[in-house]
């Protein structure tokens, strides 16, 4: 699921660069799986699939359906689905913007504006009064949640709640058994509090692949290094530590008000037999791709060009939901 960008946001001034991106993601997805893209208007619906046909989508594979929004982070204002007696079900939790940085309204709605519209098929909707994003948390698909005190715990998102409530609620809604917290890790100009999906990130139910620092005198190194010692000090279900995958940080990006922007290597994006992995026309970007190439052999890893989405505090996975199959009625999801 995308969200396309368009011109009545915060989007404006970067459109021409920032699309492309969109364009690049959108392709990349339906040579792989159906993609589900919900556009502002009829005309910006006509006109994004143009651009999809002309860059060579696959589109028997693209949806292209007309939902306002205030922005694009699907991630964070997408369902986040669950598989209830074998069969999906759309969690649709409140989005507010981030703990109520930006006006969400109509972000807020999509979920409800696309199942109402039949995209989703017979798939139910449940409703959550809970503040959850999607990059807040990461799971291994076998019980285990990773997740950061910084984001769910910061008292704005669901004020009167603590921490033994809300892990409740996460347990509720996604039947996990056990919740890793993260209390370190930071990125610069970050504004979601520290989303999981910026910091680390299961690639397997054994392994985990996270952002590091070297160098002492970034200003990352410290939070970056605690967090490491944390994530060493978890272990599996049955009590193993996790094959743990450092993930360098590309040079410094900035924005032009001299504003460090969260540029991130773990905001990779799992699809059917490929990962897509976001690039900044770094140095770094090489060794990025070879390491994720060693968590996901099976995979074709894919460079995704991302230094546009960084403008706006996100990268590749930011700006998408996944969806199981079934969830598309009449989408080809394979050959």
């Amino acid at each position: 699921m995308l969200t396309w960008p368009h011109g009545h946001g915060d989007w404006r001034p970067w459109l021409e660069t920032v699309e492309p991106v969109f364009v690049a993601i959108a392709r990349e997805i339906s040579r792989r799986e159906c993609v589900l893209i919900s556009c502002g208007d009829e005309d910006l619906r006509e006109r994004v699939g143009a651009r999809l046909r002309a860059a060579g989508a696959d589109m028997r594979r693209v949806i292209l359906a007309v939902c306002e929004s205030n922005d694009t982070w699907a991630r964070d204002h997408g369902p986040i689905t669950v598989l209830e007696h074998g069969a999906p079900l759309l969690w649709d939790f409140r989005f507010d913007g981030w703990g109520g940085k930006y006006d969400a309204r109509l972000d807020n709605q999509i979920t409800v504006k696309l199942h109402g519209d039949g995209l989703f098929g017979a798939t139910p909707r449940r409703e959550s009064a809970l503040e959850l994003e999607g990059g807040a948390i990461d799971t291994d698909g076998r019980g285990t949640l990773l997740t950061t005190t910084s984001c769910l715990l910061d008292g704005k998102r669901n004020p009167g709640l603590d921490q033994g409530q809300i892990e409740d609620q996460l347990r509720h809604a996604f039947g996990i058994d056990r919740i890793l917290w993260l209390h370190h890790g930071y990125l610069a100009g970050d504004d979601t509090d520290g989303h999981v999906d910026t910091l680390a990130r299961f690639c397997d139910p054994e392994t985990i692949a996270y952002v590091s620092c070297d160098d002492t005198a970034d200003e990352h190194h410290d939070a970056l290094r605690a967090m490491a010692e944390e994530l060493a000090a978890f272990t599996t279900p049955d009590g193993r530590p996790y094959r743990r995958v450092p993930l360098p940080m590309p040079a410094p990006v900035h924005a032009e008000d001299g504003t460090r922007l969260p540029a991130t290597y773990a905001n990779f994006l799992i699809i059917n037999g490929a990962v897509l992995v976001p690039i900044y026309d770094d140095a770094a970007d090489a060794v990025a791709l070879e390491r994720l190439a060693g968590c996901f052999p099976q995979h074709e890893i894919v460079p995704v060009p991302c230094l546009p989405l960084v403008r706006q505090y996100g990268s590749l996975h930011c700006v998408t939901m996944q969806l199981p199959l079934g969830v598309l009625p009449g989408c080809p999801d394979r050959d």
